[in-house]
């Protein structure tokens, strides 16, 4: 048996800029937000400055999605049925809401399965998903472990 953690975040990064007070080498301030949550420097995914006074980083959003709404409703299931596309396995969540640039998390504790799929039943709409992480652990280990981060 396994625990399954979702984790799902909308900030929609391509729709911002970021700059910082300088970089260092090219640690540019892009990298603070790359989906990527190595935390090595030598992994490149790390941003940094050079040794400024008062050094900062800056994410602007310009404007926040239109549409951020468009998730409620949605369902997360977690099965090994390919029936329906995935989305006939059992579901472990509703998402009743997810701001834009809010993540949120759903556990889905003692599911199994092959896949997770994440499903708007029942009406027409546009899927927009921006960071997918999938964690899992088999029942009774401590730490989890990073199935995929999309």
């Amino acid at each position: 048996m396994w625990y399954f953690s979702v984790s799902l975040n909308y900030l929609l990064t391509e729709c911002g800029k970021v700059a910082q007070s300088s970089p260092y080498g090219k640690a540019v301030p892009e990298r603070a937000i790359d989906g990527s949550r190595a935390s090595n420097w030598h992994q490149g995914s790390c941003t940094h400055t050079q040794k400024d006074k008062n050094p900062w980083w800056r994410l602007d959003l310009l404007r926040k999605d239109c549409c951020h709404k468009r998730i409620n409703g949605a369902e997360i299931r977690i099965g090994n049925s390919l029936e329906n596309n995935g989305n006939a396995n059992p579901r472990c969540a509703v998402i009743t809401s997810i701001s834009a640039g809010e993540s949120k998390t759903f556990e889905c504790r003692g599911m199994e399965g092959r896949f997770v799929n994440i499903v708007i039943p029942g009406r027409r709409e546009f899927l927009t998903l921006c960071e997918v992480e999938v964690t899992g652990q088999p029942y009774g280990k401590k730490a989890p472990m990073v199935i995929c981060n999309l």
